[in-house]
């Protein structure tokens, strides 16, 4: 994985407006960016991913 490795996932505002989420790993630990000034809801397909992203992320900031 190269060090600028990130993940995203996608979600809703309160709005109900497609937003996404990030996540990356910065100096070995796991940082995740919402919308900003947001909530992010997601649908239970989305939190799938963002456990992925978020165990993915896990081992890439362990190596």
């Amino acid at each position: 994985m190269g060090p600028n490795q990130q993940w995203h996932v996608s979600c809703r505002d309160v709005a109900g407006r497609r937003q996404d989420m990030s996540v990356f790993v910065n100096h070995g630990q796991v940082v995740i960016v919402s919308p900003p000034g947001e909530t992010a809801v997601l649908s239970p397909l989305e939190v799938g991913r963002l456990r992925a992203a978020l165990r993915d992320a896990v081992v890439h900031a362990a190596e």
